[in-house]
């Protein structure tokens, strides 16, 4: 016998008693927590989806009937109507880690340039809405040029731009509020968006709200069937993983506060709409209840994870507390209490759940 013979016999000989055990490597079974973690991970929409619901339940306890009834559920959906849009536009930009908070200011502004086009300078209705949009337009653009090609921080950029944007306001409208009746008589296109469609028992719904629906589905296809949506996602989850993959992250952004800003004038046009007038002091801190609502929505403040409908489901969210807390009772102070307590929670959850992916 050779000696690699030997050799080989004396082996095997020496593992006749190895342990024969085969490793496993089978994960222990995940506890509750950490499965309803992985599911809210996987379906963000959940979470203001339940806290509706429960909204709805305690104050159909606490406010009784009125709460329930069709007039006051159309009520609610008027009142978050211009959150519910303006929460579009920030979920766009939120959705690329960014944030807005100028989209009040936007809003406000191309408002005011379509009343002072159309009812004091005497332009065609047409031309002045169109010009109206433009402007909306245009301070989106702004916004994605100083973020996406100078290079600087959204928050700075966006807080910059939200000064700018309301000196232009005072500017433009010369702190003149262009009232209700003029504007049926020279421009009734603006104010198209507050008629009203009825319904059984007292139940209106503007044509306003039906638009944000519209808009809703419109960027919801975007995000979810086309090859920019993806762009989106990616460039708010890992920027140069995306630009390493062949995305223009920076052409990217820029049509992100394009649109957004494109959006905060169909916001303009639905605020008319819904106020009568074209007015300097039109809410132009809506930018915060909009970042109210996408928070709420489960729309991740660190960017690429989020949906519209959450948003959507947001602004129902703060509409619902506003208006249950006022219907039992509740003094404003505590129902802007209550709506603080929403956020903090949403972003609590929120940091809970990105950690399935840490």
């Amino acid at each position: 016998m050779s000696d690699s013979s030997q050799g080989s016999a004396l082996a095997e000989r020496g593992l006749d008693g190895a342990d024969q055990t085969v490793a496993s490597f089978d994960e222990d079974k995940p506890s509750l927590l950490k499965r309803i973690q992985r599911f809210l991970h996987e379906f963000p929409t959940a979470i203001p989806f339940i806290v509706l619901i429960v909204g709805v339940m305690i104050f159909s306890v606490t406010a009784g009937g009125k709460f329930f009834a069709l007039f006051n559920m159309s009520l609610v959906l008027q009142q978050v109507t211009i959150i519910g849009t303006l929460g579009i536009a920030q979920t766009l930009v939120i959705l690329t880690a960014g944030i807005d908070l100028s989209v009040g200011a936007i809003m406000v502004l191309s408002s005011i340039v379509m009343g002072r086009l159309a009812v004091v300078w005497g332009w065609p209705p047409e031309i002045a809405f169109v010009l109206g949009f433009l402007t909306g337009i245009a301070c989106g653009f702004i916004n994605g040029v100083l973020v996406a090609l100078v290079k600087l921080p959204p928050f700075i950029v966006t807080l910059g731009t939200w000064s700018i944007y309301g000196a232009m306001v005072i500017y433009v409208s010369h702190s003149e509020t262009i009232r209700a009746q003029d504007i049926d008589q020279m421009a009734p296109i603006l104010h198209w968006t507050g008629n009203r469609i009825l319904f059984g028992h007292g139940a209106l719904i503007t044509y306003g709200s039906i638009l944000m629906i519209l808009v809703a589905v419109v960027v919801w296809y975007i995000l979810n069937r086309t090859a920019f949506g993806r762009h989106v996602y990616a460039t708010g989850d890992d920027p140069e993983a995306a630009r390493l993959t062949g995305i223009n992250t920076a052409g990217t952004l820029v049509g992100v506060y394009t649109l957004a800003g494109f959006i905060c004038a169909i916001a303009a046009w639905v605020l008319i709409g819904r106020i009568g007038a074209a007015s300097p002091l039109g809410n132009q801190t809506a930018n915060l209840d909009a970042i109210t609502a996408v928070v709420i929505g489960g729309t991740s403040l660190f960017g690429g994870r989020g949906s519209l409908v959450g948003t959507l489901f947001g602004a129902l969210i703060v509409g619902v507390f506003r208006n249950g807390l006022a219907l039992s009772g509740v003094d404003v102070l505590w129902q802007e209490f209550a709506v603080g307590i929403l956020i903090i929670l949403a972003v609590t959850i929120d940091q809970w759940i990105r950690k399935i992916s840490a």
